[in-house]
């Protein structure tokens, strides 16, 4: 989804939305304020900055700053993988194939969003899918690198 239409989902669900100067993070979330911070450069990255902030809306409860507790560190990645499939999600990779995407660069750019954030997504869901995982008519393979392959049905 493009940074315009996390946004109008974010108006929809009653957040506010503000870019400011932030010092420490990209974004931040307390009830129903969003902060994304202000000099991040391209769209492409602030909407995956406002995607993990929606995540956290939709996926965690109280303060989860510190990382070090581990029922904090659970729900970060809860709400990362909630933008992940937003942004990507396994329909997207194999949107991006179907367009001819053939690297990394190609498809974040296809995706509007950074290749970071296409990376980390990836080790994500190799993390969650394993070497490899089926998605409609196609195979996903996450190692040793990216690879998507079609199936194609048996005639007889």
């Amino acid at each position: 989804m493009t940074y315009d239409e996390l946004l109008d989902e974010s108006l929809m669900n009653g957040l506010v939305v503000k870019e400011k100067p932030l010092l420490g993070n990209k974004g931040r979330i307390k009830g129903n304020k969003i902060a994304i911070k202000k000099d991040i450069p391209t769209l492409s990255e602030k909407s995956c900055v406002l995607a993990e902030e929606l995540g956290h809306y939709y996926t965690t409860a109280g303060d989860i700053i510190n990382l070090q507790d581990i029922k904090n560190l659970k729900q970060e990645l809860k709400a990362r993988l909630w933008a992940y499939d937003r942004q990507i999600g396994l329909h997207g990779i194999v949107n991006a194939y179907e367009a001819g995407c053939t690297s990394i660069y190609m498809m974040a750019d296809f995706l509007n969003i950074t290749e970071e954030f296409l990376t980390d997504a990836l080790k994500c869901y190799k993390s969650k899918y394993g070497i490899c995982t089926k998605f409609n008519n196609y195979i996903i393979y996450f190692e040793p690198f990216l690879g998507i392959y079609k199936m194609i049905r048996d005639m007889n």
